[in-house]
């Protein structure tokens, strides 16, 4: 599998090189003897359950998105721990993308799919990784306690097979399906996504001059 340089490069917002992303990853995965897959595996744990999931209040500027940033803040929403995620596969030699696509029946509470407009939520972004030969795909976003909240299965990573989505919740009601791919990029392509979100999700924002979502929480509307 031939890999890129660009899959390993500190970016904009894949800043792997920052002291906030280098002690997420002596903390959550040190170079202690264990194999690449089981740090990339550490680490999925420590963001998708280190990093609280939420939408409202999400800073979507250019800042607020940088990894650095999100592990600064303690936050985000898919966009900010899959980046995170990325970044940190980055920095012990993993080379990682990051896949954009729409998805129908997203982890929503009724107010926040009013103000998506409806059920798909756009630009949902998870992590692509290179392992073993192994090109995969996971997506370490909801948070355990979230997932708790609104009666999902937490998605797991093992390091051998791709972790994407929440097919189903205990009830065999369908949660999440993949609509439209959009691509897999070396790095955030912020204009695109910014544009893309402030013309499918517009009450979604807390103003038209600024790239900051709108207040709530998550947790009290489940």
């Amino acid at each position: 599998m031939l890999v890129s340089p660009a899959q390993l490069a500190e970016t904009e917002f894949l800043d792997h090189g920052t002291p906030e992303v280098r002690a997420l990853v002596a903390k959550a995965s040190p170079a202690d003897g264990a194999t690449l897959a089981e740090r990339a595996v550490r680490l999925y744990y420590a963001v998708r359950d280190g990093i609280r999931y939420e939408v409202y209040g999400a800073d979507l500027s250019r800042t607020g998105l940088r990894a650095s940033q999100v592990l600064r803040r303690g936050s985000g929403m898919c966009l900010h721990k899959s980046l995170v995620y990325a970044a940190a596969l980055r920095a012990i030699g993993v080379p990682s993308r990051l896949v954009l696509a729409d998805v129908r029946n997203h982890l929503a509470s009724p107010r926040l799919r009013e103000l998506l407009g409806g059920d798909v939520f756009h630009q949902h972004c998870v992590t692509e990784l290179d392992l073993n030969g192994r090109r995969l795909r996971a997506t370490p976003v909801f948070n355990r306690t979230l997932c708790r909240l609104y009666r999902i299965p937490e998605l797991h990573f093992d390091g051998t097979a791709d972790s994407v989505h929440h097919p189903y919740g205990p009830d065999g009601a369908q949660r999440m399906k993949f609509l439209r791919e959009h691509g897999v990029f070396d790095d955030l392509p912020y204009d695109f996504v910014l544009s893309s979100l402030r013309a499918a999700h517009p009450r979604l924002f807390a103003s038209d001059a600024t790239p900051v979502l709108a207040e709530g929480s998550l947790a009290d509307e489940a």
